[in-house]
């Protein structure tokens, strides 16, 4: 072969290479550039998702501090029953004892009295129409008088 030919298939094979190393570096470059876009876009979902979840999550903080409030309200209501359960009873226990100082009463009024019945029937009729009188206004419930202030 002559030195021509030499020359142009060494300089041919130089073009090649460098046609070859060219295109190398673009196809790299092409495949960073969709990496790189792969990423963008995995980003993307990524800020979406997260926003998502800070919004499920806000929502879920906003029903726990309802729950919580719902909560405090029922304890509210629950503990305002029980005081004026108390309050029932003890007024329920002060009617009692205030009933039972009148028996006394009228039993010492007819021990006193030389006119009176010794059975107390006036006496216990009475007791018995002024709780029915209460029972009545709403005071009280007509079958709350006890068994021995009702009529023989």
């Amino acid at each position: 072969m002559s030195t021509g030919a030499i020359i142009i298939v060494v300089v041919a094979a130089i073009v090649v290479l460098a046609v070859i190393a060219i295109a190398s570096r673009q196809m790299r470059s092409r495949r960073l550039e969709a990496k790189r876009d792969d990423a963008r876009a995995l980003r993307h979902d990524a800020r979406e998702k997260e926003a998502n979840a800070e919004s499920a999550r806000a929502a879920a903080d906003e029903q726990a501090a309802h729950a919580q409030r719902v909560r405090a309200e029922a304890e509210e209501k629950t503990a305002i029953a029980r005081r004026s359960e108390l309050d029932a009873q003890e007024r329920a226990r002060d009617a009692e004892h205030k009933t039972s100082l009148a028996r006394e009463q009228h039993d010492r009024a007819r021990e006193v009295d030389p006119d009176g019945s010794d059975l107390g029937e006036d006496e216990a009729r009475g007791l018995h129409d002024e709780r029915e009188a209460h029972a009545m206004d709403g005071e009280l419930e007509p079958d709350a008088a006890p068994t021995a202030s009702r009529p023989l």
